[in-house]
Protein backbone atom coordinates (compact mmCIF):
# COMPACT_ATOMS: atom_id res chain seq x y z
CA UNK A 1 0.00 0.00 0.00
CA UNK A 2 3.18 2.00 0.21
CA UNK A 3 2.90 3.41 -3.11
CA UNK A 4 -0.80 4.32 -2.81
CA UNK A 5 0.02 6.47 -0.01
CA UNK A 6 3.20 8.03 -1.92
CA UNK A 7 0.82 8.88 -4.92
CA UNK A 8 -2.82 9.54 -4.27
CA UNK A 9 -2.53 11.14 -0.65
CA UNK A 10 -0.32 13.96 -1.84
CA UNK A 11 -2.90 14.27 -4.88
CA UNK A 12 -6.15 14.30 -2.62
CA UNK A 13 -4.06 17.14 -0.29
CA UNK A 14 -3.72 19.12 -2.97
CA UNK A 15 -7.23 19.60 -4.92
CA UNK A 16 -8.49 19.84 -1.38
CA UNK A 17 -6.18 22.77 -0.58
CA UNK A 18 -6.94 24.29 -4.06
CA UNK A 19 -10.54 23.98 -4.20
CA UNK A 20 -10.53 25.81 -0.31
CA UNK A 21 -10.09 29.51 -0.48
CA UNK A 22 -8.24 30.81 2.21
CA UNK A 23 -11.23 33.44 3.06
CA UNK A 24 -13.88 31.53 3.15
CA UNK A 25 -14.56 32.66 6.72
CA UNK A 26 -14.49 35.48 8.40
CA UNK A 27 -13.78 35.58 12.48
CA UNK A 28 -16.20 38.05 14.54
CA UNK A 29 -13.39 40.73 16.47
CA UNK A 30 -16.68 40.98 19.03
CA UNK A 31 -18.00 37.09 19.78
CA UNK A 32 -15.65 35.36 17.73
CA UNK A 33 -18.10 33.72 15.61
CA UNK A 34 -16.98 32.23 12.38
CA UNK A 35 -19.47 33.67 9.51
CA UNK A 36 -19.40 32.65 5.73
CA UNK A 37 -17.03 35.82 4.37
CA UNK A 38 -20.00 36.24 1.36
CA UNK A 39 -22.69 35.93 4.74
CA UNK A 40 -20.88 38.99 6.17
CA UNK A 41 -20.20 40.68 3.23
CA UNK A 42 -24.58 40.58 2.15
CA UNK A 43 -24.76 41.86 5.99
CA UNK A 44 -22.80 44.98 4.87
CA UNK A 45 -19.78 43.73 7.14
CA UNK A 46 -22.19 43.13 10.35
CA UNK A 47 -21.55 40.07 11.93
CA UNK A 48 -25.12 38.17 11.77
CA UNK A 49 -24.50 36.65 15.40
CA UNK A 50 -24.18 39.23 17.76
CA UNK A 51 -24.72 42.78 15.37
CA UNK A 52 -21.04 43.91 15.48
CA UNK A 53 -20.68 46.47 13.12
CA UNK A 54 -17.30 46.16 12.11
CA UNK A 55 -15.00 49.15 10.75
CA UNK A 56 -15.30 49.56 6.78
CA UNK A 57 -12.77 51.71 4.54
CA UNK A 58 -14.21 55.05 2.65
CA UNK A 59 -14.57 53.54 -0.60
CA UNK A 60 -16.25 50.89 1.11
CA UNK A 61 -19.15 53.02 2.56
CA UNK A 62 -19.38 55.43 -0.25
CA UNK A 63 -19.89 52.32 -2.77
CA UNK A 64 -22.73 50.72 0.19
CA UNK A 65 -24.31 54.33 -0.29
CA UNK A 66 -24.86 55.13 -4.31
CA UNK A 67 -27.11 53.10 -6.26
CA UNK A 68 -25.08 53.32 -9.66
CA UNK A 69 -21.72 53.87 -9.43
CA UNK A 70 -20.06 56.84 -7.83
CA UNK A 71 -18.64 59.78 -9.56
CA UNK A 72 -15.37 60.21 -7.37
CA UNK A 73 -14.14 63.97 -6.43
CA UNK A 74 -10.93 64.81 -7.30
CA UNK A 75 -9.42 66.03 -4.05
CA UNK A 76 -6.71 69.28 -2.69
CA UNK A 77 -3.32 67.73 -3.04
CA UNK A 78 -0.40 68.74 -0.30
CA UNK A 79 3.02 68.14 0.81
CA UNK A 80 4.02 65.70 2.65
CA UNK A 81 5.05 66.32 6.37
CA UNK A 82 4.82 70.10 6.06
CA UNK A 83 6.89 70.25 9.59
CA UNK A 84 8.92 67.71 8.94
CA UNK A 85 8.02 65.72 11.75
CA UNK A 86 10.22 63.14 13.62
CA UNK A 87 9.13 60.69 16.20
CA UNK A 88 9.71 56.57 15.94
CA UNK A 89 8.99 56.14 12.59
CA UNK A 90 9.19 59.31 9.90
CA UNK A 91 5.89 60.59 9.31
CA UNK A 92 6.86 60.25 4.95
CA UNK A 93 6.94 56.56 6.27
CA UNK A 94 3.56 56.48 7.86
CA UNK A 95 1.89 57.79 4.91
CA UNK A 96 4.01 55.41 2.78
CA UNK A 97 2.43 52.47 5.35
CA UNK A 98 -0.86 54.07 5.32
CA UNK A 99 -0.91 54.23 1.54
CA UNK A 100 -0.11 50.85 0.72
CA UNK A 101 -2.48 49.39 3.02
CA UNK A 102 -5.64 50.80 2.42
CA UNK A 103 -4.95 52.12 -1.28
CA UNK A 104 -6.03 55.30 -0.34
CA UNK A 105 -3.99 59.00 -0.50
CA UNK A 106 -5.07 60.14 2.45
CA UNK A 107 -8.02 59.36 5.27
CA UNK A 108 -10.84 60.95 3.37
CA UNK A 109 -12.23 59.96 0.37
CA UNK A 110 -15.13 61.85 -1.48
CA UNK A 111 -17.94 61.41 -4.37
CA UNK A 112 -21.28 62.52 -5.93
CA UNK A 113 -23.72 59.66 -5.75
CA UNK A 114 -27.36 58.49 -6.51
CA UNK A 115 -28.88 57.58 -3.34
CA UNK A 116 -32.52 56.21 -4.34
CA UNK A 117 -32.77 58.84 -7.21
CA UNK A 118 -31.85 61.68 -4.52
CA UNK A 119 -28.32 63.18 -5.59
CA UNK A 120 -25.82 63.87 -3.08
CA UNK A 121 -22.10 64.00 -2.00
CA UNK A 122 -20.64 61.70 0.14
CA UNK A 123 -17.78 62.66 2.06
CA UNK A 124 -16.41 59.27 3.95
CA UNK A 125 -13.42 59.02 6.58
CA UNK A 126 -11.25 56.16 7.16
CA UNK A 127 -9.95 55.01 9.85
CA UNK A 128 -7.52 52.00 8.69
CA UNK A 129 -5.36 55.61 7.55
CA UNK A 130 -3.54 56.83 10.60
CA UNK A 131 -6.07 56.00 12.53
CA UNK A 132 -8.44 58.44 10.57
CA UNK A 133 -6.65 61.63 11.65
CA UNK A 134 -7.47 65.11 10.29
CA UNK A 135 -4.81 66.74 8.79
CA UNK A 136 -4.76 69.71 5.90
CA UNK A 137 -5.84 67.13 3.65
CA UNK A 138 -8.93 65.57 5.91
CA UNK A 139 -9.68 69.04 6.29
CA UNK A 140 -9.56 71.04 2.74
CA UNK A 141 -11.42 67.77 1.46
CA UNK A 142 -14.41 68.65 3.79
CA UNK A 143 -14.08 72.02 2.47
CA UNK A 144 -13.97 71.26 -0.73
CA UNK A 145 -16.99 69.40 -0.77
CA UNK A 146 -19.16 71.60 0.79
CA UNK A 147 -18.36 74.29 -1.70
CA UNK A 148 -19.57 71.40 -4.65
CA UNK A 149 -22.40 71.01 -2.42
CA UNK A 150 -23.10 74.30 -2.20
CA UNK A 151 -22.45 75.05 -6.09
CA UNK A 152 -24.57 72.47 -6.84
CA UNK A 153 -27.66 72.56 -4.11
CA UNK A 154 -27.46 69.09 -3.48
CA UNK A 155 -26.71 67.78 0.49
CA UNK A 156 -23.84 66.36 2.07
CA UNK A 157 -23.36 63.26 3.64
CA UNK A 158 -20.11 63.02 5.66
CA UNK A 159 -19.45 59.56 7.24
CA UNK A 160 -17.22 59.59 9.88
CA UNK A 161 -14.49 57.59 11.40
CA UNK A 162 -11.46 59.12 13.77
CA UNK A 163 -9.09 59.59 16.06
CA UNK A 164 -8.91 63.17 15.92
CA UNK A 165 -6.19 65.57 14.73
CA UNK A 166 -3.03 64.42 13.08
CA UNK A 167 0.19 65.21 15.53
CA UNK A 168 2.63 65.14 13.00
CA UNK A 169 1.19 68.38 11.22
CA UNK A 170 1.06 69.82 14.27
CA UNK A 171 -0.80 73.57 14.60
CA UNK A 172 -1.79 72.95 10.92
CA UNK A 173 -3.69 69.64 11.51
CA UNK A 174 -5.39 72.17 14.50
CA UNK A 175 -6.49 74.67 12.03
CA UNK A 176 -8.74 72.16 9.93
CA UNK A 177 -11.27 72.69 13.01
CA UNK A 178 -12.17 76.41 12.57
CA UNK A 179 -11.81 75.55 8.55
CA UNK A 180 -14.49 72.81 8.52
CA UNK A 181 -16.62 74.73 11.10
CA UNK A 182 -16.70 78.16 8.98
CA UNK A 183 -17.57 75.34 6.28
CA UNK A 184 -20.77 74.34 8.18
CA UNK A 185 -21.64 77.57 8.84
CA UNK A 186 -21.84 78.16 4.75
CA UNK A 187 -23.62 75.17 4.16
CA UNK A 188 -26.58 76.53 6.77
CA UNK A 189 -25.76 80.45 5.35
CA UNK A 190 -26.97 78.54 1.68
CA UNK A 191 -29.63 76.37 3.52
CA UNK A 192 -27.81 73.30 1.61
CA UNK A 193 -28.39 69.86 4.03
CA UNK A 194 -26.29 68.50 5.90
CA UNK A 195 -26.45 65.31 7.51
CA UNK A 196 -23.51 63.46 9.22
CA UNK A 197 -23.36 59.57 10.14
CA UNK A 198 -20.92 58.94 12.96
CA UNK A 199 -19.44 55.47 12.72
CA UNK A 200 -17.14 53.90 15.29
CA UNK A 201 -14.74 55.79 16.63
CA UNK A 202 -15.30 59.44 16.20
CA UNK A 203 -12.91 61.66 18.33
CA UNK A 204 -10.80 64.59 19.34
CA UNK A 205 -10.58 67.17 16.79
CA UNK A 206 -13.09 65.68 14.45
CA UNK A 207 -16.34 65.26 16.74
CA UNK A 208 -15.13 68.76 18.21
CA UNK A 209 -15.52 70.38 14.89
CA UNK A 210 -17.70 69.31 11.83
CA UNK A 211 -19.16 65.76 13.07
CA UNK A 212 -20.86 67.91 15.55
CA UNK A 213 -22.66 70.25 13.57
CA UNK A 214 -25.17 68.27 10.78
CA UNK A 215 -28.60 69.29 10.43
CA UNK A 216 -29.22 65.71 11.53
CA UNK A 217 -26.81 63.25 13.58
CA UNK A 218 -27.07 59.77 13.22
CA UNK A 219 -24.95 56.95 14.54
CA UNK A 220 -24.26 53.41 14.02
CA UNK A 221 -25.11 51.02 17.19
CA UNK A 222 -22.59 50.98 20.05
CA UNK A 223 -20.04 53.29 18.01
CA UNK A 224 -17.35 55.24 20.54
CA UNK A 225 -18.20 58.63 20.56
CA UNK A 226 -16.68 61.66 22.26
CA UNK A 227 -13.63 64.42 22.70
CA UNK A 228 -11.04 62.30 25.16
CA UNK A 229 -11.54 58.44 25.14
CA UNK A 230 -13.05 56.66 28.34
CA UNK A 231 -9.59 54.85 29.61
CA UNK A 232 -7.59 58.27 29.54
CA UNK A 233 -11.01 60.28 31.15
CA UNK A 234 -10.36 56.92 34.07
CA UNK A 235 -6.70 57.41 34.18
CA UNK A 236 -6.73 61.29 34.60
CA UNK A 237 -9.80 61.74 36.84
CA UNK A 238 -8.83 57.97 38.78
CA UNK A 239 -12.70 57.49 38.24
CA UNK A 240 -14.87 54.46 37.14
CA UNK A 241 -17.00 55.31 34.57
CA UNK A 242 -20.40 53.31 33.90
CA UNK A 243 -20.51 50.63 31.18
CA UNK A 244 -21.28 51.95 28.01
CA UNK A 245 -19.95 55.35 28.88
CA UNK A 246 -19.89 57.46 25.18
CA UNK A 247 -21.05 54.57 23.80
CA UNK A 248 -23.61 55.95 20.84
CA UNK A 249 -26.34 54.41 22.99
CA UNK A 250 -25.09 56.59 25.82
CA UNK A 251 -25.16 60.14 23.32
CA UNK A 252 -28.53 59.43 22.66
CA UNK A 253 -29.82 59.45 26.03
CA UNK A 254 -28.20 62.49 26.79
CA UNK A 255 -28.90 64.35 23.72
CA UNK A 256 -25.49 64.16 21.25
CA UNK A 257 -27.27 61.97 18.74
CA UNK A 258 -30.63 62.32 16.57
CA UNK A 259 -31.04 58.35 16.16
CA UNK A 260 -29.35 54.92 15.98
CA UNK A 261 -29.74 53.49 12.54
CA UNK A 262 -28.23 49.72 12.04
CA UNK A 263 -25.86 49.68 8.58
CA UNK A 264 -28.52 47.55 6.81
CA UNK A 265 -31.05 50.38 6.99
CA UNK A 266 -29.08 53.13 6.33
CA UNK A 267 -29.40 53.83 2.82
CA UNK A 268 -33.38 53.71 3.43
CA UNK A 269 -33.06 56.34 6.77
CA UNK A 270 -31.01 58.58 4.37
CA UNK A 271 -33.41 58.54 1.49
CA UNK A 272 -36.31 59.34 3.84
CA UNK A 273 -34.13 62.62 4.84
CA UNK A 274 -33.61 63.57 1.12
CA UNK A 275 -36.92 63.15 0.50
CA UNK A 276 -38.22 65.55 3.55
CA UNK A 277 -35.24 67.73 2.32
CA UNK A 278 -36.52 68.12 -1.18
CA UNK A 279 -40.31 68.45 -0.14
CA UNK A 280 -39.49 71.37 2.18
CA UNK A 281 -37.38 73.14 -0.70
CA UNK A 282 -40.21 72.46 -3.09
CA UNK A 283 -42.88 74.03 -0.38
CA UNK A 284 -40.32 76.89 0.46
CA UNK A 285 -40.26 77.52 -3.35
CA UNK A 286 -44.58 77.33 -3.68
CA UNK A 287 -44.39 80.15 -0.58
CA UNK A 288 -41.83 82.33 -2.44
CA UNK A 289 -44.38 82.35 -5.29
CA UNK A 290 -47.20 82.74 -3.45
CA UNK A 291 -45.50 86.15 -1.56
CA UNK A 292 -44.78 87.58 -5.29
CA UNK A 293 -48.60 87.13 -6.62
Amino acid sequence: MGWFLNVVKPKIQANSESNTPANLWHGCPNCAEMVFAKEWEAAHFVCPKCNYHERIGAIARINMLSDIKPKMIALPMFKDDPIGFKDSIAYKDRLKDARKKTQMHDAAAAAEISLDGNKAIVFAMDFGFIGGSMGEYVGSAFAKCVEISIAKQIPLIAVTASGGARMQEGIISLMQMPKTVLACELMRENEVPYIVVLADPTTGGVIASFAMLGDVTISEPNALLGFTGPRVIEETMQIKLDPGFQRSEFQLSHGFVDSIVQRSDLKKELTKLLDLFVLAKENKIKEKRKKKI
